[in-house]
């Protein structure tokens, strides 16, 4: 009778596999949460502009988004009509996700407020949102969505 003495080819592959995997889930358990926080936020934030932008396009009323010591807000919108549950209230004051997020008007230089409407086509204008040394650049051309971009020296 023969005696087998060792693992057969399919065990070791199994055992490379499960090694694998749980490396994997390690690298994306440890993935930088500082810059997701930044990623989350400028995203959010570039969504309700565009939809301030929107019901300032919509309502003929100017709109004004400016930062605030713990958050932002948008001036101008009008109040929702009674009855109206499907749209969402942009009015009033919000809180940023992460409580050290920084914002500054960039373009136009000297702002402290970006002018979302109610023409069409506005301004050229760049906002910097920071949370520590991490910083992301939100902008638009006057005619494009706000959005992240890529920061020139």
């Amino acid at each position: 009778m023969r005696r087998n003495l060792g693992f057969t080819l399919i065990e070791l592959m199994v055992v490379v596999t499960l090694v694998a995997l749980a490396t994997a889930g390690v690298t994306l358990a440890l993935r930088d949460d500082g810059s997701t926080k930044l990623e989350r936020e400028a995203l959010r934030l570039s969504a309700l502009i565009e939809s301030a932008r929107a019901q300032s396009r919509t309502s003929g009323l100017p709109v004004v988004w400016r930062s605030r010591p713990q958050g932002f807000e948008f001036v101008g919108l009008p109040p929702l009509r009674s009855g109206a549950t499907s749209q969402i209230s942009l009015s009033g004051p919000r809180l940023w996700l992460s409580t050290d997020t920084v914002a500054e008007v960039t373009l136009p230089p000297g702002a402290l407020s970006l002018v979302l409407g109610p023409e069409p086509l506005i301004a050229a204008q760049r906002l910097v949102l920071r949370q520590g040394d991490r910083r992301l650049t939100l902008a638009t051309d006057g005619l494009s969505p706000f959005a992240v971009v890529l920061e020139t020296p």
